[in-house]
């Protein structure tokens, strides 16, 4: 490790630009990027960083079927009426049964009669009428997330029950600035900005390095040809499209599945609109701020959490040669990424990288074996597998559609950084984020001590702290108040949203909600890790709107 240079409270500070106002610009093919960013490709899932690609979304798609319009309640009695027109879908996302659509929307909700943009819709509706029973609104997370193919992907792929494929139409959709929908962009090439998750500090020198990096990252989120849309591009407004999708489909309510950060997106839409909420189950809970600095601060403990299922595995397997216990595993961990601090791989491996490879890994109990082969080839200073060896998911555990990152730029109208840049959108302009860089260096020295194995990159500074506009309106809070209708459902061992930001989001739900927690590894977990236990209290909840009567702990599968 790397000696800690003094706090540096006259570091560069953030300057907030204001958006320029220019119209869409194509983006190019994505470029070749760096081992680093190789190792991005491990978060092949919802909260994974990742491309698009580029080009304009188009205005709406050739229709084929029915207009659905009615007389009911909007943001503003001057709104126009929503409506949806069913047609075929982009064919990057089409598939059996799946019907498309685009409404549109106010940029602002403060002025509803004022600009729109378009949220791309997805349909796929229950094949028995007699069964039917209202919708399914989903969301694949991120944020940035597209999610038209996923009611899809949630019946070929996840195999939901057919009982709930009957009760429901599913929905899906791309939230504003994402994929078919009116896309953003900040002009970014992969290099620019490889990952959503901080890079690991080794000192306050690194804090000041990373700060020019991404105060860099948030100019030219300020200057992109989408900078217009930048401040708009939020959790709430998304939210209040939901809403709008809710009139157009002329229900009186609407059910929910979301996860990971689409569970913060269903706590905001159920506590901004709780009379029309009916069913919700958030499966891997962000907490009740989304993806604030305080989460972002929980990845440390998150990985915490989730390493020792993987020390255990390695341990088990000495031909791997990383110990014989998960104690000395857990001790290869720091032997290795103080080598690679020292000097990196010849590959490219940095102290930095292994890290966040590492926790990349951590995602899929599939990922594990990989992740030893990548640890064994750096100790031996051999070249490390390629990411596709490592990233193979299980049955059950693989990313559906839309829960990945978009298709490639040859493939749709998306820019190509459309991905990270919708995502540096909403988190940017979720929350206030500290903008003095000592704070974010005094964080770094913490949790360096508090989350020894990775709380220095949790910590570490965003573009979020040079972000070039203020959160438009105070952060959504997420109360008690409203029906007892949501279902937290829980790994305890999630490194991407750790067991302490979903009890935190049950204790400020109080009773509207009750918590599921399942005693297994990885992120997300309804339908893919084969616990019944979980799985057959979730279909429940969606078919009845029953809650369990307290929290279940459930056991392993």
């Amino acid at each position: 490790m790397t000696s800690t240079p003094a706090f540096d409270p006259d570091g560069p500070e953030p300057t907030r630009q204001v958006p320029s106002r220019q119209g869409p610009t194509r983006q190019g093919k994505v470029m070749r990027v760096s081992v680093l960013t190789i190792a991005v490709a491990l978060l092949a899932t919802t909260l994974a960083p990742g491309t698009a690609s580029s080009a304009p979304a188009p205005t709406a798609w050739p229709t084929t079927s029915t207009t659905v319009s009615l007389a009911a309640q909007t943001a503003a009695k001057t709104t126009p009426e929503p409506m949806l027109t069913w047609g075929d879908c982009p064919e990057a996302v089409a598939a059996p049964g799946l019907e498309c659509a685009t409404i549109d929307v106010p940029l602002d909700y403060a002025e509803p009669d004022g600009r729109t943009i378009e949220v791309a819709v997805s349909r796929l509706a229950s094949t028995n009428p007699q069964e039917r029973r209202g919708v399914l609104l989903t969301n694949t997370g991120g944020p940035g997330g597209e999610g038209l193919s996923y009611p899809a992907g949630l019946r070929d792929v996840l195999k939901l029950p057919q009982a709930l494929l009957d009760q429901y139409d599913v929905i899906g959709m791309d939230p504003r600035g994402v994929g078919h929908s009116t896309p953003v962009t900040c002009g970014l090439s992969p290099l620019d900005q490889p990952t959503n998750i901080p890079m690991y500090a080794r000192g306050a020198a690194d804090v000041r390095a990373e700060a020019t990096r991404v105060a860099a990252v948030a100019e030219k989120c300020g200057a992109s040809a989408t900078a217009d849309l930048l401040p708009h591009i939020t959790t709430a407004n998304t939210a209040r499209d939901m809403d709008r999708i809710r009139v157009a489909l002329g229900e009186e309510k609407v059910s929910y599945f979301g996860i990971s950060y689409g569970t913060y997106l269903g706590s905001v839409y159920t506590s901004l609109f709780p009379e029309h909420s009916d069913r919700f189950l958030l499966d891997s809970a962000t907490g009740p701020g989304g993806w604030d600095a305080s989460f972002s601060r929980l990845f440390g403990q998150g990985v915490e959490d989730r390493f020792p299922d993987f020390a255990r595995f390695a341990a088990a397997r000495p031909e791997y040669g990383l110990g014989e216990t998960p104690r000395q595993v857990r001790a290869k961990y720091f032997e290795l990424a103080a080598r690679l601090d020292k000097t990196p791989s010849p590959d490219g491996y940095t102290g930095a990288a292994f890290r966040f490879a590492t926790f990349a890994a951590l995602y899929y109990d599939s990922s594990l074996p990989g992740l030893a082969e990548t640890w064994q080839a750096l100790d031996r200073g051999e070249p490390v597998p390629v990411p596709g060896s490592v990233t193979a998911p299980a049955p059950g555990e693989e990313a559906t559609p839309g829960e990945q990152a978009a298709p490639s730029a040859e493939a749709t109208g998306i820019p190509a950084d459309n991905y990270v840049a919708s995502q540096l959108h909403v988190i940017c302009n979720d929350s206030d984020w500290p903008e003095k860089l000592w704070r974010y260096q005094v964080n770094v020295a913490v949790d360096r001590v508090r989350y020894p194995m990775f709380g220095a990159a949790g910590a570490n500074v965003t573009p979020c702290a040079y972000w070039p506009s203020e959160p438009v309106e105070p952060q959504v809070k997420i109360t008690d108040e409203g029906p007892s209708n949501v279902l937290i459902l829980q790994n305890l061992r999630d490194q991407a949203t750790p067991l302490a930001g979903a009890q935190d989001l049950r204790d400020a739900f109080g009773d509207r909600a009750r918590m599921v927690t399942a005693d297994q590894g990885g992120h997300l977990s309804y339908l893919r890790l084969g616990n019944d236990c979980a799985d057959d209290i979730a279909t429940e909840f969606l078919l009845t709107g029953v809650l369990p009567a307290d929290d279940v702990a459930c056991g392993a599968p």
